[in-house]
């Protein structure tokens, strides 16, 4: 099994949906993005490239590209930074983290990982969230799940049921009927830093 995800780039709008119910469903603490989205066209976010008329914006969602040869795994001295046998995400083990953001060094992907430098502070005075989603703790890193509590109970990640334009895909990339495999070979694609060799598991359809 090797899920993976496919964000069309023609349907998604910024409305930043995906990043927000990311943040709830995990109880993300203060400051923490575990997905960004992120402009491609002026310098600021939202803002367009070129002189109206002539302008074009567009967005890039970025989150942990769960890469078949990822280069956090490599990194981590202790065994924190995994790849999950049975579904093929990434996933860290706060428990074992030493903090020493080895991971965060050995990753092309800046921004994907989160470094708690103190206790978690949140923006609401109690725990929300899905059920069995660990604690987030001090002097440890984190980053993007695929939520993997969610996968545990067969449901989809909580970024493709919220995406109110339909523009996530989730799925089974090993299985060639699935709806990701499916679009995958009808659409055309790029991947984040192919160069790199880390192989991920993120598809844009473009």
């Amino acid at each position: 099994m090797h899920y993976g995800f496919a964000i069309d780039t023609k349907r998604c709008i910024g409305c930043h949906t995906c990043a927000v119910g990311c943040r709830m469903e995990n109880h993300l603490p203060k400051g923490i993005w575990w997905n960004r989205i992120l402009t491609k066209g002026g310098e600021d976010m939202d803002t367009p490239e070129g002189i109206f008329p002539d302008v074009t914006m567009s967005y890039v969602p970025v989150a942990c590209q769960h890469c078949e040869n990822p280069a956090c795994v490599k990194a981590c001295p202790v065994g924190a930074t995994y790849k999950d046998p049975e579904t093929g995400a990434v996933r860290q083990d706060y428990d074992k983290c030493i903090g020493c953001r080895m991971c965060v060094a050995a990753c092309p992907y800046t921004g994907v990982r989160s470094f708690n430098w103190a206790e978690p502070e949140y923006t609401i005075d109690f725990e929300c969230g899905g059920q069995n989603v660990p604690a987030h703790q001090k002097h440890t890193v984190e980053k993007c799940t695929m939520c993997w509590h969610r996968l545990a109970k067969d449901e989809e990640p909580m970024c493709i049921r919220m995406c109110p334009e339909r523009a996530r895909y989730w799925g089974n990339l090993d299985d060639p009927n699935s709806e990701i495999s499916k679009v995958i070979r009808e659409r055309e694609y790029m991947q984040l830093l192919p160069e790199k060799g880390t192989k991920p598991s993120v598809y844009y359809l473009v």
